[in-house]
């Protein structure tokens, strides 16, 4: 046979081979009105990137937003951070699978959605500020409250950390994203070191190797800390026929949403008008949910109540809306990977629970966030930074502007519904 004759039959056979897995490995959607079947290989097991944290309690003293902005009904019937008036509060969006695989949604979504809050606390003016999880990688690994690494990791106790063990979170730009850990073995991994250490928190490197230059710690460095975090636990929400205090977790460190009921509606019910309420006073909340569901996930409401509600993944919910057609809401969730589903978005229905998005809601609010450096020297030794205060909108005199200043909007709605 010729060398030409050969390429044909191995473009041949790697078409064959394509097909088969294809066939053995894909699943194909419902046929949705529009008569639309997405095919799409899965060509990788969704294994858990998540850690246990239930030993992790809530750390707040002011009120939730369910709280102070009573009647959850003057919310929109549609909002998005990514579209106020047309304008976006969200910070870039991220790929944790780049430039080798790592299993760190749980601090992607996390981080994500904590620049996102000090991203609307600054009114979206401003260079955007994205936080480092190469240090959350680099430092939150091995140590006796493990946080997590890219062979996964924990949101609640990432919030802990932050706050209570590291005191603050540098900007990505001390520190890039190399979806490395100590205990990773993908890629280049091996070869680079993630120990937790000064230089691996915040560095520069002044030229080449060969022309004399080298690689130094920054000691003083632009950051950002955690005023407080929690959680929002489905089962922590219980109708009944008695409305007990709402308000008893005020004042009190390290508690939960126990007691929350309503005798007209029912738990979930209740946990989402008060996420709602959070996502709208304070920005973009943190859930789990069963990833491997969504795999095949390419656009539409994804509204599958028969899939596993097995958590193994982490995501951040930016917003909610409403179908036009069919009158289904529907959460707006960020997800960690850019180029998936809807541009690194997808949409899912509210309410049912569906593949465990709404069993835990977590959420944190900023402390400070540094704004502006001085003038300094490469190795940091000299800079003062000037820091922002992040404050709470239940501090702010005027609480109904908080409703007042986002209503206006430009909903997003669709006529597709995806069920797998």
């Amino acid at each position: 046979m010729t060398k030409f004759a050969y390429f044909l039959l191995f473009i041949l056979l790697q078409s064959i081979i394509d097909t088969v897995v294809v066939a053995t490995t894909a699943t194909a959607t419902k046929d949705t009105d529009d008569g639309l079947i997405v095919v799409h290989p899965r060509r990788s097991y969704f294994k858990s990137e998540l850690l246990e944290d239930s030993d992790v309690e809530s750390d707040y003293t002011l009120p939730l937003p369910i709280d102070y902005l009573g009647d959850p009904e003057i919310l929109p019937e549609s909002f998005s951070w990514n579209d106020v008036g047309g304008k976006s509060y969200l910070t870039k969006l991220l790929n944790q699978h780049i430039p080798q695989y790592c299993g760190s949604c749980w601090a992607h979504s996390a981080l994500s959605a904590l620049a996102d809050r000090i991203k609307i606390a600054r009114n979206g003016t401003g260079i955007d500020i994205n936080l480092s999880i190469q240090y959350v990688l680099n430092c939150g690994t091995g140590i006796k409250n493990h946080v997590g690494s890219c062979r996964g990791g924990s949101v609640m106790k990432l919030y802990r950390f932050i706050k209570e063990e590291s005191g603050m979170i540098p900007y990505d730009t001390c520190m890039p994203y190399i979806a490395c850990s100590e205990d990773s073995t993908e890629g280049f991994c091996p070869y680079v070191n993630t120990t937790c250490s000064p230089i691996n928190t915040c560095r520069t490197c002044d030229t080449f190797v060969e022309n004399g230059g080298t690689c130094r710690e920054i000691d003083v460095m632009p950051n950002a800390t955690i005023a407080e975090y929690g959680y929002y636990k489905l089962e922590d929400f219980t109708p009944t026929t008695t409305n007990n205090n709402n308000n008893n977790n005020n004042n009190n460190n390290n508690n939960n949403n126990n007691n929350r009921s309503d005798s007209n509606n029912n738990s979930t019910d209740l946990l989402v008008k008060a996420v709602k309420a959070e996502i709208f006073a304070r920005g973009p909340v943190v859930t789990t949910l069963n990833g491997h569901a969504l795999v095949d996930y390419v656009g539409g409401i994804y509204a599958n109540a028969s899939a596993s509600k097995e958590r193994s993944h982490a995501v951040s919910i930016t917003g909610w809306g409403k179908d036009i057609g069919t009158g289904q809401e529907y959460w707006i969730v960020r997800n960690s990977v850019k180029y998936w589903g809807e541009m690194g978005f997808f949409r899912i229905a509210i309410g049912k629970n569906i593949i465990g998005i709404e069993t835990k809601i977590i959420w944190a609010t900023p402390g400070t966030f540094t704004t502006v450096n001085y003038h300094c020297y490469e190795d940091g030794k000299n800079c003062g930074p000037t820091t922002q205060k992040y404050v709470d909108p239940f501090k702010k005199e005027d609480r109904e502007s908080i409703v007042g200043n986002f209503q206006q909007k430009i909903p997003r709605t669709t006529t597709s519904i995806v069920e797998k």
